[in-house]
């Protein structure tokens, strides 16, 4: 989600090169900026909200002392991009002595931030990563009173302070910190989100990504999940963090060009983010569990639950529509934005809630739609991936979607964290409502934890095998979406992607409704994807392949690991990992739609990345 780089020069000012490394990183997020030197023993930081460009006009980012620094571009999830909830954070003591940047989400960050005002600690933002700095101001501090009883050489106060501190943190987190007590020194640690170091003859260097240091080296050495790494002027230690073992990792060479290396080395950022999705799926499951209960109380509430959404993100709502009606028995009505005003301008009221779903949360449509619904006194919730969107500020409850920056034009990570933020919410309607068995629930929450790595399973097993349809079928004209129930939704989704990079004209329909008109269309080798998880659904959706099939169709099924009736009819298929109830299974099911338009695009001479004629956020009505 956020940028970190930090580096150790041998000699020369950190400042310059930290900033033109933020910039490298400014993909990953762009909503404040901020730098940390040491210079004399003393911290210096640098930091404000806006792009990187328009914080180094105001602040100057390259005039910062010292050979020794970190800085952070971020993408905010807690608290809005603010000069206070900007990177890099301190501590309490007037001259600072540890800034931190951070990268992650801290779940139990609002226990500790309790636990450390308790204790005097006073907080200038509301960020989780803020917890960090503090934690280990607090840890040193206590070190240091009880060092006539430690007899450690192996670690310096510094080190045991961060190693202490990042084990009581759970949830996701790369951190880079300084110690103005230590001015040689900076120490970095990861857990799920990533960290790399770079190594050249007169600096070393740390960073989220490769791209940020690929200009000064392309030696590399890869952090693994669990490790903390002290960085020295001369030297480098990893240590395992939770036997504090030390280990010994050999550099990499990378061959990376510049713009391969923004992208992790794949070719595409739409390949990028769809592989990235086991990673979002896992940071929407650790969502503070106050916004979750605010906005269900708030739905549970209203006379009528409206939800408004473009594109993609409409896709999401309507696939929600089926979630929240079987789990919580809450009738929701999913309405595209731009129909609002027309559809339902004059009926929404004060007893009206409107659930608005935006990745951007600045879509021109969408906001037409709350403007006109606000001003009939109806209540505005949001879902968004920008936290400080014009969204956030006109919602009562605003929650984000934890993804990150989606750098290619066609939405991926954008649908299924979407998704798996809403099933959460018709998961706790559900429990607040009593409609549901506790076993049921329980269920459901154990199968949406799974849910990341059953994503993870399938790019890994079927990655292929799409590819190879997308060979098979790269001169087909035309193409059918197909799917009962809650995967009418997965169709759709999977006919918009083809229709957006590939530019094939497809045609999506709940399966009933193919009688009714589109089965003309029909004649030997038309290519049809069937959505067909194993729900109440499937026996009749069974009957409507066997149509398709009748008329010379060439049928292609994204089914249950092992559904021997599906597969026997059809010629091919994708197989989903078993088990999957029928609410969740939207999420791991349109993987493979996804996968498909991308290697479509290619096949075609299409960039999946540029669509023609499509913008990322859609600003004009």
């Amino acid at each position: 989600m956020c940028g970190i780089f930090g580096c150790i020069l041998r000699k020369g000012d950190a400042a310059p090169i930290i900033h033109a490394a933020l910039k490298r990183l400014e993909y990953r997020g762009y909503d404040s900026v901020g730098e940390a030197t040491i210079e004399e023993g003393k911290i210096h930081v640098k930091k404000d909200a806006g792009s990187i460009d328009e914080v180094h006009q105001i602040r100057n980012l390259d005039n910062l002392p010292g050979r020794i620094g970190i800085g952070h571009t971020r993408w905010a999830t807690h608290g809005a991009p603010t000069q206070a909830n900007a990177h890099p954070h301190v501590g309490c003591l007037e001259q600072p002595e540890i800034a931190v940047v951070h990268n992650g989400i801290i779940e139990n960050y609002a226990e500790l931030k309790k636990e450390l005002e308790d204790s005097g600690h006073i907080f200038r933002s509301k960020t989780d990563s803020e917890v960090i700095a503090h934690l280990i101001e607090d840890t040193l501090t206590n070190i240091r009173r009880e060092k006539i009883k430690s007899k450690s050489t192996v670690h310096s106060d510094f080190e045991r302070a961060v190693l202490s501190a990042v084990q009581r943190f759970q949830g996701s987190y790369a951190i880079a910190v300084l110690s103005a007590k230590e001015p040689d020194t900076i120490i970095c640690a990861r857990h799920e989100s990533p960290l790399v170091l770079g190594i050249a003859d007169d600096a070393l260097y740390l960073a989220s990504d490769i791209p940020a240091f690929l200009p000064l080296t392309n030696r590399v050495i890869y952090l693994e999940s669990g490790e903390l790494a002290v960085l020295k002027s001369n030297t480098f230690k990893v240590t395992k963090i939770a036997s504090r073992s030390e280990v010994f990792p050999e550099p990499k060479i990378i061959d990376w060009a510049p713009e391969m290396a923004e992208k992790q080395g794949y070719p595409h950022f739409m390949l990028k983010e769809i592989i990235e999705q086991p990673s979002c799926i896992r940071n929407t499951l650790r969502l503070q569990d106050k916004y979750l209960e605010l906005i269900t109380t708030f739905m549970d509430r209203a006379r009528e639950v409206i939800m408004v959404a473009c594109g993609t993100s409409y896709h999401a709502c309507l696939a929600a529509s089926y979630m929240f009606s079987k789990l919580s028995f809450l009738a929701t009505h999913p309405v595209i934005a731009s129909e609002f005003v027309e559809q339902h301008g004059k009926s929404v009221n004060i007893d009206s809630t409107i659930l608005t779903v935006s990745q951007s949360g600045e879509t021109a449509d969408t906001l037409a739609a709350v403007e006109t619904a606000r001003q009939r006194a109806a209540t505005i919730l949001g879902l968004t991936n920008v936290v400080g969107s014009t969204l956030t500020r006109v919602s009562r409850v605003y929650i984000g979607q934890q993804s990150g920056p989606e750098i290619g034009v066609a939405a991926t990570k954008t649908f299924t964290s979407q998704l798996s933020v809403l099933s959460q919410l018709a998961i706790r309607l559900a429990k607040k409502r009593g409609k549901v068995s506790q076993e049921e629930i329980d269920l459901l929450e154990d199968n949406i934890e799974r849910i990341p790595d059953i994503v993870e399973n399938i790019i890994e097993t079927q990655h292929k095998k799409v590819e190879n349809l997308a060979k098979k079928h790269k001169d087909k004209q035309c193409f059918f979406f197909l799917g009962r129930g809650i995967s009418y939704a997965t169709a759709l989704e999977g006919r918009l992607k083809l229709m957006e990079i590939a530019y094939v004209p497809s045609i999506a329909f709940p399966a009933g409704e193919s009688k009714h008109g589109p089965i003309s269309l029909i004649q030997p080798g038309f290519p049809v994807f069937f959505i067909c998880p194993p729900d109440d659904t499937r026996k009749t959706l069974i009957g409507n392949i066997m149509e398709m099939k009748a008329r010379g169709a060439s049928v292609i099924a994204i089914c249950e690991e092992g559904d021997e009736n599906i597969i026997d009819l059809v010629d091919d298929y994708i197989e989903i990992t078993k088990g999957i109830p029928e609410v969740l299974s939207p999420i791991p099911y349109v993987i493979p739609l996804q996968l498909f338009a991308y290697h479509m695009a290619l096949e075609r001479g299409c960039d999946p990345d540029k669509p023609r004629n499509l913008a990322k956020s859609v600003t004009v009505k």
